[in-house]
């Protein structure tokens, strides 16, 4: 049974910092592509930062880029995101989602972390 569990979230003030970590289990991490999404109340959920199966390129939504960074150990089937700089706009439901690289279709998600910026 493939689980991802999210941990890391809570309440930060503004310009402060919060690690993400999202650990996977079930199935052969290295084959799968990982992404953090993010939904806000009132809100389609969006993505947030994606990193390859080996770690070896990635990308971010414009509103992240240069504050956060997504990374990976597949050691330890993790993956992270470290979020600096956090706006209040940053206020979210952080979700781990995992694609298998060969098969498109067959993707995973976590429960969720909440991240509150918030004075």
């Amino acid at each position: 049974q493939v689980q991802l569990v999210e941990s890391g979230g809570g309440l930060v003030q503004p310009g402060g910092s919060l690690r993400l970590s999202c650990a996977a289990s079930g199935l052969t991490f290295s084959s799968y592509a990982m992404s953090w999404y993010r939904q806000a109340p009132g809100r389609e959920r969006e993505l947030v930062a994606g990193i390859t199966s080996l770690g070896i390129s990635t990308n971010y939504a414009d509103s992240v880029k240069g504050r956060f960074t997504i990374s990976r150990d597949n050691a330890k089937n993790t993956v992270y995101l470290q979020m600096n700089s956090l706006k209040p706009e940053d206020t979210a439901v952080y979700y781990c989602n995992a694609v298998f690289k060969y098969v498109k279709s067959v993707n995973y998600w976590g429960q969720g972390t909440q991240v509150t910026v918030s004075s």
